[in-house]
């Protein structure tokens, strides 16, 4: 004999299952901590002031 299935909590577990995947997918390509942002940023002023403090004066 099968087993009984409730064919609604299947639906339900499918669904959750199909936007599970779906939300790993946006973090993967989207998500960014707030530490990386930060670090990111960090980086990026750093360069700048490198940048700045080489260049030539024009006079």
């Amino acid at each position: 004999m099968a087993d009984i299935v409730n064919l609604n909590r299947a639906r339900k577990k499918k669904r959750a299952a199909k936007k599970e995947k779906s939300a790993a997918a946006n973090r993967a390509k989207f998500g960014r901590t707030k530490a990386e942002k930060s670090l990111e940023n960090a980086k990026r002023e750093k360069l700048n002031r490198l940048i700045d403090e080489h260049r030539l004066d024009e006079d």
